[in-house]
């Protein structure tokens, strides 16, 4: 016989899924029965918040959905955090829970792990939440959560199933065959529209976030075609290689960007919320489109959020950019005014170049040295110094390189689970996966710092960057600004380099870029994770000597 917590992992490998990060407890156990003889490996992190966050990081990396086994409970209430995360950077997420028996559900009688409405509590971080009131069910539910993550707006689903359920005997569910769902295409006379704008267009501009990632190679083309700089969103780092001529970078909270994105007289805005953290980091109010909006989204609602468009299409960004291509290409374009295009992108990036100051000159240095010595490396960030300057200073050269926690939802803590999660999904390259380089500040490591012992167990040779600058820098600052006298944020530092070899990590502090540079190299060949710890102050002197 099997039973429903073993037939729910044989439809997981039937949906592609090979990795799954859970804390086993008492109500899980059941899932765990089938997945000791499957080909899905399991990774144990020491908080269901890091479950989520290596979840998020491995959705990123390998464009599958992260999977999680969570116990009822107390389990929820942990991975909530990182569901928020997710929800609000679009990342297709699987949690998957127990929850108490049929006959108990709300009942509030003080059972283990009880909450009065589980599915509930996490229906504002989850596309949807569904109980499993009978082993029959599972087949077309797990279907809804794929058909969503394959072509919808990707977000956290959440499936929990009572222990009673569980057990349920479900052989003849073995047979049930994934499905699979195509993206939405282009609808003709939206790209028409679309198509007459843009071939009169005379200084169109091109706004892409992560909507978008998989559409890299069309846009790219569909920029060179038009002539029109484009800005990236941060999860949109690495669609436009980071030496091309039409990449405006970041920027666009910087006056010198939204001067430049209020001359275009057409903006084609693709795959992008157009929302403050990406667009007004500052928080300071002021960008405008004064042109012409073209809106593509794969969600019909995103589509008139923020900035209302002249037109806007529904679909898969990959497929709205090809139908562009096609058609602009029969199309007789007007002439570019010639100080535009490269030209004004070339004078916009030498604008902000002359504009960093010397703190954000000497952490873009560390940034670049680590790239030099790793140049293939996944960098994923957390709300640290370094990430802030390099959302606006650091371009990779492909997309899924470069991720953090410091926009949307603005999570402290997930660098470094998600750093996890995000070796485990790398693509296998020349006999290898890229090394991932976590970016992460003292604050931001005391949140999750028990998952360096997740990181040996798993054998992650993640690379740990810390920048110490002992405390909450940024929002001392900020309080400082606003004349409030801070409170909270000088907080006690530890021993970083002690507690890591504690949890069996190499550790080592490094000053200056030579020992930063032989440290890089000594933990790209280890097999485990490196912690290397980076003073703030130190290296700000070292850099400007």
């Amino acid at each position: 016989m099997a039973t429903c917590g073993e037939v729910l992992v044989k439809l997981l490998e039937g949906y592609g899924v090979e990795q799954v990060f859970g804390i086993p407890g008492v109500h899980t156990v059941e899932l765990y029965r089938g997945l000791a003889r499957s080909s899905i490996n399991h990774v144990t992190p020491r908080h269901e918040q890091g479950a989520g966050f290596m979840a998020d990081g491995y959705a990123r990396t390998s464009g599958k959905p992260g999977v999680c086994f969570i116990i009822t409970g107390p389990g929820m209430t942990n991975i909530t955090t990182a569901m928020g995360q997710a929800y609000a950077d679009s990342i297709p997420m699987l949690v998957i829970s127990s929850v108490q028996s049929r006959s108990q559900l709300g009942g509030g009688r003080g059972k283990l792990h009880e909450l009065p409405n589980q599915g509930a509590m996490v229906g504002g971080v989850a596309a949807f939440s569904h109980t499993l009131m009978s082993a029959a069910e599972l087949p077309v539910v797990l279907a809804r959560a794929f058909a969503l993550f394959q072509a919808g707006r990707p977000r956290p689903v959440h499936i929990e199933i009572p222990l009673d359920v569980l057990v349920e005997e479900a052989d003849d569910l073995l047979a049930s065959a994934p499905v699979n769902i195509d993206r939405a295409g282009a609808s003709p006379s939206a790209i028409s529209r679309m198509t007459a704008l843009l071939a009169c267009a005379k200084r169109p501009l091109i706004l892409a976030g992560g909507g978008a990632i998989d559409a890299a190679a069309e846009l790219t083309q569909l920029a060179e075609l038009l002539d029109a700089p484009v800005a990236l969103t941060i999860n949109a780092k690495g669609m436009l290689e980071s030496a091309h001529p039409l990449l405006i970078g970041s920027t666009q909270s910087l006056v010198a960007t939204r001067a430049l994105v209020a001359e275009a007289d057409v903006v084609l805005a693709i795959g992008t919320e157009l929302a403050e953290t990406d667009y007004d980091v500052t928080f300071a109010g002021g960008f405008e489109i004064p042109g012409a909006l073209l809106r593509v989204d794969i969600d019909p609602d995103q589509t008139v959020r923020n900035y209302p468009p002249q037109v806007a299409l529904v679909s898969d960004a990959r497929n709205a950019a090809q139908a562009l291509l096609s058609a602009l290409s029969h199309k007789s374009l007007a002439e570019r005014r010639n100080d535009w295009g490269q030209v004004r992108a070339a004078r916009l990036r030498e604008e902000l170049a002359s504009t960093w100051d010397a703190s954000t000159l000497a952490q873009t240095r560390f940034l670049e040295i680590v790239l030099h010595e790793l140049p293939d490396a996944v960098f994923v960030g957390d709300s640290t110094q370094p990430v802030y300057t390099g959302n606006l200073t650091f371009n990779p050269e492909r997309p899924r390189r470069w991720f953090n926690s410091s926009t949307g939802y603005g999570t402290l803590g997930y660098a470094l689970p998600a750093a996890i999660g995000a070796w485990l999904g790398g693509s296998v390259e020349s006999g290898a996966r890229p090394p991932v380089v976590c970016l992460i500040g003292d604050g931001g490591l005391q949140f999750t710092m028990p998952e360096l012992a997740s990181a040996v167990e798993a054998r992650t040779p993640v690379i740990v960057l810390l920048w110490n600058n002992q405390g909450y820098e940024e929002i001392k600052k900020y309080m400082v600004n606003r004349a409030i006298e801070p409170v909270g944020v000088d907080i006690y530092t530890p021993d970083f380099i002690g507690v890591a070899k504690a949890l069996g990590c190499a550790a080592e502090a490094v000053v200056g870029v030579e020992q930063l540079r032989a440290a890089l190299r000594v933990a790209s060949d280890r097999q485990g994770p490196t912690l290397i710890e980076i003073d703030q102050a130190s290296w700000m002197k070292a850099v400007s000597k």
